[in-house]
């Protein structure tokens, strides 16, 4: 017992005295767990290949960005954009509450709303999507501001791609053409019968018709469905997609991001492509896109970083897509010639729409003619 006592007695003497350690004593320890974390951070940083960057932008402000567009430095512009740019337009993006469209499709009697774009569900019952593709379907609507604002940043010879996720094709209405687009979940613009062995091809014409005519769109070789070429869940990206991200990402000197939650993949891990220098500017009504916890906490890697103390190129500008573009084209001395690209492309499309309403109307009006002529041959 007497050298049990003398062992404690001597390893309490080896035991430091927390509450009598002095302040410096205290501010080593700190020291000591802010070089272990700086050790982790190094450490993960380079097995990981997730170092920071340089600091390109002087300030994470639109400001800040503004000045570096206008720098000279910046000219390989990648924007990724989502249904939050359309919805100005009077489309409905997808998880708005009370408003997006996965929140209105009760009228379709589905199992759960996302069935409407799943393809198995598609095969089995096409009704609900086709009945969906009546309402939003691309030719009713005009492109918004921020889509204007990409097409500008095209004339000038900033943009060197938009990876969209929308399929009402308005990136197109606007003016960008299929070399300046990825769209990464299709398009209306061509469709394709689904049998494997068949694949016909048909125009948007050719589905608009289908569509408006209230028909189940049927291939004229095989009978099977024909679905427009949208990727549907369960389906493969486009393959341009992949092959093209390899070769943009890398060169991308600032990536902005409008309309997009980030919630689907693999479009939302596209943020990550860019180089560890490349300033990343999310104009959106909320943050989205953020760390994950446990890479934030090392201060690299895993997303979006708008507030930490180790944030060096992330910028939120929370507004409409419109909004914030229009703030960024006044920061660049653009507005004025944005509102009137705006302008004189609505004008456009307005004559062009009465234009084809004239050629409706005077066609409708030549068949009621003949239809007459028939039956008064008849009588």
């Amino acid at each position: 017992m007497s050298e049990e006592v003398s062992k404690r007695a001597e390893e309490e003497a080896d035991t430091p005295d927390l509450e009598g350690q002095s302040d410096d004593s205290s501010d080593e320890g700190d020291a000591s767990g802010d070089t272990e974390m700086d050790f982790l951070r190094s450490l993960f940083s380079r097995t990981l290949g997730l170092s920071p960057g340089e600091k390109v932008l002087d300030e994470l402000t639109l400001d800040g960005v503004a000045r570096y567009i206008l720098s000279g430095k910046c000219k390989n512009i990648i924007c990724m954009v989502g249904a939050g740019i359309s919805t100005s337009a009077g489309i409905p993006d997808f998880r708005s509450p009370g408003t997006g469209l996965y929140a209105n499709l009760q009228k379709y009697n589905l199992p759960y709303p996302e069935a409407i774009f799943q393809i198995d569900y598609f095969k089995k019952h096409p009704e609900p999507f086709f009945a969906l593709a009546r309402e939003l379907y691309p030719g009713q609507f005009k492109p918004t501001v921020c889509h204007y604002f990409m097409r500008m940043l095209k004339d000038k010879g900033l943009l060197t791609r938009c990876y969209s996720q929308n399929i009402d094709t308005l990136e197109r209405v606007a003016g960008l053409e299929g070399e300046d687009l990825i769209e990464a979940h299709g398009t209306f613009h061509t469709s394709h019968c689904v049998s494997f062995l068949c694949r016909k091809e048909y125009s948007m014409d050719w589905m608009k018709n289908q569509i408006f005519s209230e028909d189940i769109p049927k291939c004229d070789s095989c009978g099977s469905l024909v679905k427009p070429d949208i990727v549907f869940f369960g389906e493969n990206l486009p393959a341009r997609f992949f092959t093209t991200m390899k070769m943009d990402f890398p060169r991308c000197d600032l990536l902005i991001i409008m309309g997009t939650s980030l919630q689907v993949q693999p479009f939302a891990s596209l943020v990550n492509r860019v180089s560890n220098s490349c300033p990343r500017l999310l104009i959106n009504m909320e943050k989205t896109g953020q760390s994950e916890f446990g890479m934030g906490l090392f201060g690299f890697g895993g997303g979006m970083d708008f507030d930490s103390d180790k944030a060096y190129r992330d910028v939120a500008y929370l507004s409409t897509c419109d909004d914030g573009c229009m703030a960024l084209a006044e920061l660049l001395g653009w507005k004025a010639e944005l509102e009137e690209m705006v302008k004189r492309e609505y004008a456009l499309i307005d004559s062009k729409d009465a234009k084809t309403k004239d050629k409706e109307a005077n066609q409708s009006s030549r068949s009621t003619g003949a239809e007459a002529g028939k039956s008064d041959k008849t009588e």
